[in-house]
């Protein structure tokens, strides 16, 4: 008889406490389906992690670093060439749109190795700039620049492929 009262009661207090053997079982599966959802997504992110990424951003039309500040291209770099040819005092001017050692090329996004040694991020094979005159995020003060042969780089807009690709 006792053993039959105390097992009532341990049933009062856990139907009480919601901690009844259905809703357990319940609670347990949907903490499986969570645990199953986050190693599929940290998998993916995981094999995102060696992605080809040119640390860009889109603002108003433009092509922009990182910083904010426009992103240029110079007419006489030869689309493809793997070379940039402003270099010295050109590159005092126009600085590049530095990629590091670990970044990787993919799609349209490629790296240039400059005369210094350092990379250079390319986008549609064509060398990117900064303009040492642009002050702030969102200028454009060196599009048309030396007889129209510095462009602010305007990506035309297209559907979403899964890349990030040039013109």
């Amino acid at each position: 008889m006792r053993r039959a009262r105390n097992k009532s009661r341990t049933q009062v207090f856990a139907d009480t406490q919601g901690l009844s053997c259905e809703k357990s079982i319940k609670k347990g599966f949907d903490m499986r389906n969570s645990l199953y959802v986050l190693v599929i997504v940290s998998a993916l992110l995981a094999g995102c992690s060696g992605m080809p990424y040119a640390p860009v951003n889109y603002s108003n039309g433009l092509m922009a670093g990182a910083n904010g500040r426009t992103l240029y291209t110079f007419d006489k770099d030869t689309a493809g060439s793997g070379k940039s040819v402003c270099n010295a005092a050109c590159a005092t001017n126009w600085p590049s749109f530095t990629a590091s050692a670990a970044d990787q090329a993919g799609g349209d996004w490629t790296i240039v190795k400059r005369d210094d040694g350092t990379q250079q991020w390319a986008w549609s094979g064509k060398p990117l700039y900064y303009w040492s005159k642009d002050q702030k995020a969102g200028d454009v003060t060196g599009d048309g620049f030396n007889n129209n042969a510095w462009h602010a780089v305007r990506p035309e807009p297209r559907p979403m492929t899964g890349s990030m690709s040039g013109p």
